[in-house]
């Protein structure tokens, strides 16, 4: 589903952290971080050569003579194209714009800005059980990240618009202890890791978890595929059921990022964006036609299950955090003997960013200072960077996975 795209820029500037990264090498837990990463090369700005003055000519020229000036009708104003305007919001303002602060783009009703934002799990692996997915293009955001076994999985951030099938839904995994925190949303997931369940219900949001048994889950009676891989959800019915607890309030967001639907200058071209999780293989595409990037997963289309239309983006992230095993959570047990660790992703503090937007690159910071904070972006100038009006993805890889992105321009 595409959406509309308008003009804004959203700017709060958010506190530069220590860096996170990765590289140890696979299985490895690496050191922590012990000083900022490098902020992204400032691009050099083109210059532009004074154009010359013309020299005025003296010339001796006989008086004019005497001419009745005639009336004539004053020349059309030329026409003037306007140019984007630059809108800085205070925080408690950004929810009177009429925009979603997630995406930038306008709402038809204002008061779908006042509902919890819903973060949902989602499988990606194996293919033929899991894909394709019902409602990524509903999603506000996504996070793509490993899991144990390097396939990947989604958090999905739904707000302001609500499929009406969202699934298959999976357990949940380290990297959910942050997510609902930095968006103020509800976790909906399936289970969890006995260690992972024991985190979330210590959180901070632990009365924002919803699990299998709450209204608007349902399974699909599908017995082609394993039974794990049948969860869905209504989404309404999952927001009314959030109504019922008394949790369904405006979300209380840290940070904010920029919008503009016009680049910035100094990116690069980008055409096609290719990402190595090793066993997975994502590719992007830019579509000048409809100004996004469309989603190739394992060679094929990724499609969207609610529409069969093909996945798209307005924006694309790369970020390279942290990936620790937690020797206190194991994943995976086969014969009595753990085989895989849970994976912490340190998406917190800052480090280099690579975003992708208008079939262009262009390499930034992100940052994430405060528990409550989503993430944001500056340029090397430490201004904010602003996003693509639209629904972004976010691709979180490995440090130490070699050559996991390649760009063509």
């Amino acid at each position: 589903m595409l959406k509309k795209y308008l003009t804004l820029s959203l700017f709060i500037a958010a506190l530069l952290l220590a860096a996170c990264g990765g590289g140890a090498e696979p299985g490895e837990i690496p050191p922590p971080p012990t000083s900022a990463l490098a902020t992204a090369q400032a691009e050099v700005a083109a210059t532009i050569s004074p154009v010359p003055a013309t020299p005025t000519v003296a010339a001796t020229l006989p008086p004019p003579p005497i001419v009745t000036p005639e009336v004539t009708a004053a020349p059309p104003t030329p026409a003037v194209t306007a140019t984007p305007e630059t809108i800085v919001l205070a925080a408690e303002a950004a929810a009177f714009a009429g925009r979603n602060p997630l995406t930038g783009e306008e709402i038809a009703d204002p008061a779908d800005l006042q509902r919890r934002p819903i973060a949902v799990k989602l499988s990606n692996a194996p293919a033929d059980y899991t894909r394709p997915q019902a409602g990524l293009n509903d999603a506000d955001i996504i996070f793509e990240h490993w899991t144990e076994g390097a396939v990947t999985r989604f958090t999905a951030i739904f707000y302001d618009t609500v499929p009406p099938n969202v699934g298959p839904v999976r357990s949940a995994r380290l990297i959910d202890l942050e997510l609902p925190a930095m968006y103020d949303a509800m976790l909906a997931f399936s289970g969890a890791s006995v260690g992972v369940n024991q985190r979330l219900n210590a959180s901070d949001f632990s009365d924002r978890l919803l699990r299998a048994a709450e209204p608007g889950f349902y399974r699909t009676g599908d017995t082609d595929k394993p039974f794990e891989h049948t969860l869905y959800i209504r989404l309404a019915e999952l927001w009314q059921a959030v109504e019922a607890k008394g949790l369904n309030t405006a979300p209380g967001f840290g940070t904010y990022n920029a919008f503009s639907e016009v680049a910035p200058a100094g990116g690069s071209p980008a055409s096609v964006i290719n990402i190595d999780y090793r066993t997975e293989k994502v590719e992007w595409r830019w579509d000048a036609e409809i100004g996004q990037f469309r989603r190739w997963m394992d060679f094929e289309e990724h499609l969207d299950a609610n529409t069969e239309e093909q996945v798209t983006a307005a924006n694309v992230i790369f970020i390279t955090p942290y990936h620790v095993n937690d020797a206190n959570i194991c994943e995976q047990i086969n014969n009595g003997v753990c085989a895989a660790l849970s994976i912490e992703i340190q998406l917190w503090g800052s480090g280099p960013a690579t975003v992708f937007r208008d079939g262009q690159r262009f390499d930034v910071t992100w940052h994430r200072d405060g528990r409550n904070d989503m993430l944001t972006f500056t340029d090397a100038a430490g201004n904010p960077f602003p996003l693509q009006i639209g629904n972004s993805w976010v691709q979180l890889v490995p440090g130490y996975i070699p050559n996991s992105l390649a760009v063509t321009p």
